[in-house]
């Protein structure tokens, strides 16, 4: 078992794999056809000697490849060497129709008519490889310059810009193809297949950079753009962390068909987690990347920045003790660095490298050139066809090893027929998947816990979790009158790793005509809930469907403080944020899974249960609900305290809500005095927010602050 969890964990860096059926040849006098279900595994070696100096020459009788430890036959062995010179400004890639002559132009004389509407620059789409498994790009260089508009100021655009025409005019080889694309928020778009074509390449980014005049009025066509990130609920489009790793997740999901290596160079001002929120789809993104032989090169477009101590001239001074302490200088360095340290995780997790902190731009996409060398692209049949999804562990080595290197993805998943399988194997596939140490996104999954003491030693931990209502829609689409989705919650402590606890349930939800019309705007909810000591524990969350075996699981690191130990702020819970107060049983669907029946939910008040935000995002339709518990060791009866909660961007207060006094409501166990506040948001402009709560305790002289990012829309 422990073997298959270390197994299990390399599968992330699979290789491609492409489906294939080998044919046995015809006899004479009509002999009978055999077919046997093949599965052609493709790989990329890269072998070199103590030097560093990459090796030519070698066959398929110079490799040995096994699978699972099983020897397999090799089909192929192809070398691609990358080499090059400067394209000269004026070349063109062959199959690129020539433009008419001038003279030819001048003699046809066609009759006056309406001009026809201009076609776009834009090619929406990769190319298919070919379906044979031939090599398409032989002895090429591929790279994908990304544009990530969405978290990209205009000046740092059009830095971006400026930098891949200069590589384009002046650093290109006959080596190079480039691929161009962008995303704008809603959807990756393709702006350019891989190509040679310098001025066509050229043309594209300047349609980038100024827009496209398709209609000829000499204004700027509107960008529209479709969704193509599950539902249009901006509880799940909004947040933009998590949405541009899904838009680059699926930028290299389309690159996948291709076994050639690629270096896709990632031009964004920013991309920062929020705390561990966003480590699944993080996570998801990196192993899509290596499953799909793609190495990210991040380029900042801020460039080389300086930041002034006390911020630049664009914005008022913050005020307060900390102009003079310094500790606004300090969080503003250290807000910076976490801009830079998500390009630099997928850089490295991936094999590329992250470019910080340089104005010429143009280094970036030298740097994803230089890291592609010479390589083989090895191909075998594996003799391995059951369709288990197990994880295929690859090894490559040389008849002749000598002092040789060699470097190569060291396995892949197989395929799995769903329908097929036993329940036996349906349930060793909830236990590999619940071993996994990364992630699967095949499911959308929001997840968020909060604790809050029941007594001195004991915490309850509810766990509220949203998965799109889309999940219900693809479900109808299918044909099926219900929705099957199996649940399971497993809890270890850190860093032993022994279960401390676990929840399994299921949910079975009809799919009515007037069920579908509601997915848009109420997902599904599932909510457990249990209780801990202090300590440090990782959450493990998974949803199947038990239709489709789709899966996705959310895994969280998180502590539960003592807060006994607290003597110089005021002890409090987490807080949550919700804008729905539900009636017990009113969701669209859910689940509901408590930890004892003597523990009562503290979300619960007076028959209603508030739903827990988890994505963080409001509308200014609504009003916010806050929620937490303060605690007052030895206290018999309530001391009174104050609540307010305000809205920040960066240091610049925009909102804040009138102080609430609570006079009543201690328990007498656990000494929590619950505060709830309500937020009206219709005069709150929309945007990203810091929200903050703060709560004082004016008899101790303690006080206790929380805050978390948010987002309010329209």
């Amino acid at each position: 078992m422990m073997m298959r969890k270390i197994l299990l964990a390399l599968g992330v860096v699979g290789s491609l794999a492409i489906g294939a059926t080998a044919q046995q040849a015809q006899q004479t006098q009509q002999p009978p056809v055999f077919r046997s279900s093949t599965r052609l595994v493709v790989n990329t070696v890269t072998v070199k000697d103590k030097e560093g100096k990459v090796i030519e020459g070698l066959t398929p009788k110079d490799f040995v490849v096994t699978e699972d430890g099983k020897p397999q036959e090799i089909a192929f062995v192809e070398f691609q060497r990358l080499q090059g010179e400067p394209i000269p400004a004026t070349t063109l890639i062959a199959n690129t129709p020539a433009a008419p002559a001038a003279g030819a132009a001048a003699t046809a004389q066609a009759p006056a008519q309406p001009q026809p509407e201009v076609a776009s620059v834009f090619q929406n789409g990769i190319a298919p490889p070919p379906t044979s498994g031939d090599i398409k790009y032989r002895n090429k260089r591929l790279i994908i310059l990304y544009f990530d508009l969405s978290a990209t100021s205009p000046p740092d655009q059009m830095r971006a810009y400026d930098a891949a025409l200069k590589y384009i005019k002046d650093k290109m080889t006959t080596a190079d193809l480039i691929s161009i694309m962008a995303y704008g928020g809603s959807s990756v778009r393709v702006k350019q297949d891989f190509t040679d074509n310098k001025e066509k390449l050229q043309q594209v980014i300047q349609v980038l950079m100024y827009g496209e005049d398709k209609d000829g009025d000499g204004v700027r066509d509107p960008d529209i753009e479709g969704t193509e990130f599950g539902q249009n609920d901006a509880e799940f489009n909004v947040f933009s962390t998590d949405r541009q790793l899904s838009a680059l997740q699926t930028a290299v999901s389309m690159l996948r068909p291709f076994p050639e290596q690629k270096s896709l160079v990632y031009f964004a001002s920013n991309l920062r987690l929020n705390g561990t929120d966003n480590n699944a789809q993080l996570r998801a993104t990196t192993n899509a990347a290596l499953r799909a032989n793609v190495a990210f090169y991040p380029v900042d477009a801020r460039g080389l920045v300086a930041m002034a101590p006390l911020g630049d001239p664009l914005a008022k001074s913050p005020g307060g003790i900390g102009m003079f302490t310094g500790t606004l200088a300090s969080a503003a360095a250290s807000r910076f660095a976490r801009s830079q340290d998500t390009l630099y995780s997928l850089a490295k997790d991936t094999g590329g490298k992250a470019m910080f902190d340089y104005n010429d731009l143009t280094l970036g996409i030298q740097q994803a050139a230089e890291g592609q060398g010479s390589y083989y692209i090895l191909g075998y049949y594996s003799t391995q066809t059951a369709l288990d999804g197990k994880f295929r562990k690859v090894k490559i080595s040389l008849v002749n090893p000598g002092d040789l290197q060699l470097a190569y993805r060291p396995g892949y998943y197989g395929d799995k027929e769903f329908a097929k399988q036993s329940t036996a194997d349906r349930e060793r596939g909830l236990e590999e998947a619940m071993m996994l140490e990364n992630p699967i996104t095949d499911i959308t999954v929001a997840l968020e816990l909060n604790y809050f003491q029941l007594n001195s030693a004991e915490y309850f931990i509810p766990i509220a979790v949203k998965i799109p209502g889309s999940e219900l829609a693809l479900a109808r689409k299918r044909g099926a009158s219900k929705v099957s989705l199996d649940f399971i919650t497993e809890v270890k402590d850190d860093p032993y790793g022994i279960t401390q606890s676990n929840i399994r349930d299921k949910l079975e939800k009809s799919i009515a005509d007037s069920t579908v019309t509601q997915l848009a705007s109420q997902p599904i909810h599932f909510e457990a809930g249990l209780t801990l000591l202090p300590g440090k524990y990782v959450l493990k969350f998974l949803v199947r469907d038990a239709e489709t075996g789709r899966i996705g699981t959310f895994i969280k690191p998180f502590v539960i403080p003592n807060l006994n130990n607290e003597k110089q702020m005021l002890p409090i819970s987490t807080v949550v944020l919700g804008s729905q107060r539900v009636p017990m049983g009113g969701e669209l669907a859910s689940v509901s899974k408590a930890a004892a029946a003597a523990v009562a939910n503290p979300l619960v008040f007076e028959g209603e249960r508030l739903l827990p935000s988890v994505t963080k995002v409001f509308s200014t339709s609504q009003e916010m609900n806050v929620y937490l518990q303060a605690y007052e060791r030895g206290a018999t009866e309530t001391q009174p305290l104050i609540a307010y909660v305000s809205f920040f961007q960066g240091d610049v207060k925009v909102f804040e809500t009138q102080p609430l006094p609570v006079v009543d409501g201690l328990n007498v166990r656990s000494k929590a005095v619950p505060i709830r506040l309500t937020v009206p948001l219709d005069k709150v402009p929309p945007g990203r927010y810091d929200c903050q709560v703060v709560v004082i305790e004016p008899t101790g002289q303690k006080v206790a602050f929380w805050q978390a990012p948010i987002a309010i829309v329209q």
